[in-house]
């Protein structure tokens, strides 16, 4: 019997020493991703700070829109463009909801822009066009 408890105490000794072997590779292995992360938590808490002030963010979202509708309107159409673009990227029915939704989006742009413009027949001077280069 002394013998089988000898054979147990050393399989246990090299049960643990093989742990500690894996235990090092492991986080050896994961040192580069506690950056990544810390960048988790650090979002997650910023998400979770967001939904305690809904209600402040949703009136500065409000005031926002009311006082920038072109800065609103371009912000509109790039999250538009993102979000389609996500869409495709994971094998989504982007195609044929481009083929009805853009011609439809591109009407609607157009017609807040024709109110956003300041009219001519209002005396209000015409804009001139942007150089580049």
């Amino acid at each position: 019997m002394a013998s089988r408890q000898i054979d147990l105490v050393l399989r246990k000794q090299q049960l643990l020493m093989r742990a500690d072997v894996q235990r090092v590779d492991m986080s050896r292995r994961l040192a580069g991703i506690d950056g990544a992360l810390d960048r988790v938590d650090s979002v997650r808490e910023h998400l979770a700070w967001a939904k305690e002030k809904i209600p402040l963010l949703s009136v500065a979202l409000l005031v926002v829109l009311a006082a920038k509708p072109k800065l609103t309107l371009r912000l509109a159409k790039r999250t538009w463009l993102g979000w389609l673009l996500l869409r495709q990227a994971r094998g989504g029915r982007v195609p044929a909801l481009l083929t009805t939704a853009v011609p439809l989006l591109r009407g609607l742009i157009a017609l807040i822009r024709r109110r956003l413009e300041p009219s001519a027949a209002a005396g209000s001077a015409r804009r001139r066009p942007r150089r580049t280069g």
